[in-house]
């Protein structure tokens, strides 16, 4: 995993709710959902509110701290750290996980576009299927 880590944005208070979620992301494996995040926090020391994580997660998106993406066919929002490098996932379709893809297929890709007058400055590429335990468990089902 990249270790870089934005700058905190200046005039953006450092407040303890904040603190919590930034270090939530900062040790993510994965994006996480708001709900995640707060399951993580909650059980702290920190008093903290669904909704409050989901504002500062906004907020965090807004800033540029963080990335907020959504799986295809799901509904539910996902967070991670920006760390200024662009990462695809896999998704099992059985157990939701989210698996992080070692490169990017389109690396060296060059689209062809009808319209000349188009600049493209980033893509989202999703893979699904099944991890490990799912395909076990969906081969002996058969």
């Amino acid at each position: 995993m990249n270790d870089y880590r934005p700058p905190w944005p200046d005039g953006m208070k450092k407040t303890k709710q904040r603190l919590c979620v930034y270090s939530v992301l900062e040790n993510a494996p994965y994006p996480l959902s708001a709900m995640d995040i707060f399951r993580q926090i909650d059980g702290s020391d920190s008093s903290l509110w669904l909704s409050t994580v989901y504002r500062i997660l906004e907020l965090f998106v807004n800033e540029g701290l963080a990335i907020k993406t959504t799986v295809t066919g799901s509904n539910t929002a996902l967070y991670e750290l920006n760390r200024s490098t662009h990462r695809h996932y896999a998704v099992c379709l059985n157990c939701r996980k989210v698996i992080e893809m070692i490169n990017c297929p389109m690396e060296k890709f060059v689209p062809k576009l009808s319209d000349d007058e188009f600049h493209v400055l980033g893509h989202k590429v999703e893979m699904y299927g099944y991890c490990r335990d799912c395909e076990k468990k969906l081969s002996k089902d058969r």
